[in-house]
């Protein structure tokens, strides 16, 4: 695990030296959605990944990779890592730093490392076997959760009210709403590990694939939260996400969102 988590490190510095140049450049954006839907991609994205492709090929050639601009190599092998190079890649083309490159690692399905890097305000989280940790410019330790029981006592975070679909999702998100202290948009993958430090009691989301979660499931974990799907399975296939800092803040937020 330590080799690993060294490796995951690596990777974050390889993927931050590539995106710096171009946040708050002039950017061409790519739309890959059809239809009318808009799901940017930039040059950024895709260079970012391809460093982080090699990388692991060459040092671990037996890893399986999962790259939201390239696809899956190698989807058997025992390890796996699954990369976002630009996880709120709205928020990058805008200007805004609510963004971060995620790198997660699987074990045969199962999220046991998970590191999310923001290159520009120079902050890093990630997770080991055994805790979840904080890097900034003024040092680094240990991050958990903060307890936080009860629903009108929370702040609970989601990147944008569109993520819900009209009818049972937007009304059980709704319902949500109404019951906690606050409620802040716009956050992204920043979201999910503001909770594991402590600052969020709750992050619920919908339509995330698995590049948008399974890194920061060990990092919550390992903090002491839980991140699992609305119906209480696991969250590393993506879908309809609830994170939360406290147990039991999370099995009433499951309750609520279950109708």
């Amino acid at each position: 695990m330590q080799d690993l988590v060294a490796f995951a490190h690596v990777l974050a510095d390889a993927s931050g030296e590539t995106i710096r140049p171009y946040f708050r450049s002039a950017l061409t954006v790519s739309n890959k959605a059809a239809g009318g839907a808009f799901d940017p991609v930039t040059a950024a994205d895709e260079a970012a990944e391809r460093v982080i492709a090699a990388a692991v090929a060459e040092r671990w050639p037996d890893h399986g990779f999962v790259g939201e601009e390239h696809g899956e190599t190698r989807p058997d092998a025992r390890y796996r890592w699954v990369v976002d190079p630009i996880d709120g890649t709205r928020a990058f083309i805008m200007g805004a730093p609510m963004w971060g490159t995620l790198i997660g690692l699987l074990d045969e399905g199962t999220p046991v490392l998970g590191l999310m890097d923001q290159p520009f305000t120079r902050e890093r989280y990630w997770s080991d076997a055994a805790a979840a940790y904080m890097r900034t410019p003024d040092g680094e330790q240990t991050i958990t959760t903060r307890p936080c029981a009860q629903l009108a006592d929370a702040i609970l975070s989601t990147t944008h009210p569109d993520l819900f679909a009209a009818g049972e999702e937007a009304d059980a998100f709704g319902r949500l709403k109404a019951q906690v202290r606050m409620t802040r948009y716009g956050g992204d993958c920043y979201s999910y590990c503001l909770l594991a430090a402590g600052f969020i009691d709750l992050v619920v989301e919908s339509g995330l694939k698995p590049y948008d979660i399974v890194a920061l499931i060990p990092i919550i974990e390992r903090a002491g939260g839980r991140v699992t799907t609305w119906d209480g399975k696991p969250a590393t296939a993506g879908g309809r996400i609830v994170a939360s800092g406290d147990v039991r803040l999370h099995e009433a937020a499951m309750a609520v969102l279950s109708g």
